[in-house]
């Protein structure tokens, strides 16, 4: 399991106007189930992304194809754990 933190390094119209096709993305990887969340940071700075992947390099090569950062428009720092306890109703992401 990831954590994907996304930071902006571009000004914020320029985030909204490639935001259809990060959302384009985002839809394309939800519907593979590698994605598990996602959402904005607040302040609005970044995103978050929670994916599953079979590595950090496999997760690497998915996200070469955000948009973002093929338009150099956020900066991506990803971290690996292994989730050890839940919620209820949230089991599945132990596996």
């Amino acid at each position: 399991m990831f954590i994907v933190s996304l930071t902006y390094v571009v000004p914020l119209e320029d985030i909204d106007a490639g935001m259809p096709a990060h959302v384009a993305f985002l839809e394309k990887h939800y519907a593979t189930g590698t994605f598990l969340a996602s959402g904005v940071k607040v302040p609005r700075v970044g995103g978050v992304i929670l994916a599953r992947a079979p590595s950090e390099d496999a997760l690497s090569e998915i996200l070469a194809q955000d948009p973002f950062h093929q338009k150099k428009m956020a900066y991506y720092d990803v971290h690996q754990f292994t989730p050890s306890r839940t919620q209820k109703g949230l089991e599945a992401l132990l596996e």
